[in-house]
């Protein structure tokens, strides 16, 4: 059975539990915080979450996970056949990644954990974002999906990048990201009636308290 080393309130974690969940994929969820420890670094190499583990070892970083899931298991494909039209779910994914998820995770200590992030820091993200948005609607189709009319790899980037996203550019500079997007905004609203989708925001939910805890001993 596939193991997914990780925790729940990760959005990159839940990336993957989500597609597992939407091929009904069975598999176990092992808590793992990651970290630079031996034991953690023989699970991870960088010490970072999610790692899968399937028969023949462990398996890192998201976007491989997910690749790995689409060519070896069964379920309801989340990435084309097609070699173009499959290119641009992954571009999609790594767009979102790159230009919107990555500029906003600067910004989480500020926007989410009560830390103070240098205004140089800030004012990078606000610029990144705010071009990263502009590509995400220059790029995605959303009809209704992201890249076109079936739940893909780039929905799982969207879901769990974009609304975090959207909470730092309102917390930190009272920008609304998506308000050129209306078609993104009725995505994600779409995507909140998935069982799934709504399975993992209510055991994410449930985790915070203690995860919350954890970062305050942390500090």
């Amino acid at each position: 059975m596939l193991k997914l080393y990780g925790f729940c309130v990760s959005n990159y974690y839940n990336m993957v539990k989500l597609a597992l969940l939407e091929k009904g994929l069975p598999f176990e969820e092992v808590p793992f915080y990651g970290g630079q420890t031996p034991e953690a670094l023989a699970i991870s190499p960088r010490g970072k979450v999610p790692v899968l583990a399937v028969e023949q070892g462990f398996i890192n970083e998201t976007t491989v996970m997910l690749e790995y899931i689409e060519q070896s298991q069964k379920g309801a494909p989340l990435l084309p056949v097609d070699p173009f039209e499959r290119s641009q779910v992954l571009a999609l994914a790594k767009e979102i990644e790159l230009y919107i998820e990555l500029p906003a995770r600067a910004c989480y200590p500020e926007a989410f954990f009560g830390t103070t992030v240098p205004d140089a820091i800030k004012e990078k993200t606000r610029a990144e974002l705010l071009l990263g948005i502009e590509s995400l609607g220059r790029h995605g189709k959303f009809s209704p999906y992201v890249a076109g009319d079936s739940l893909s790899v780039a929905d799982l980037y969207f879901l769990y990048s974009v609304p975090l996203a959207c909470g730092v550019a309102k917390k930190l500079f009272d920008i609304d990201l998506l308000a050129k997007l209306p078609a993104a905004k009725a995505l994600l609203e779409r995507l909140g009636d998935n069982p799934n989708v709504q399975r993992v925001a209510a055991e994410r939910e449930a985790a915070m308290p203690a995860f919350m805890a954890m970062v305050a001993a942390r500090k």
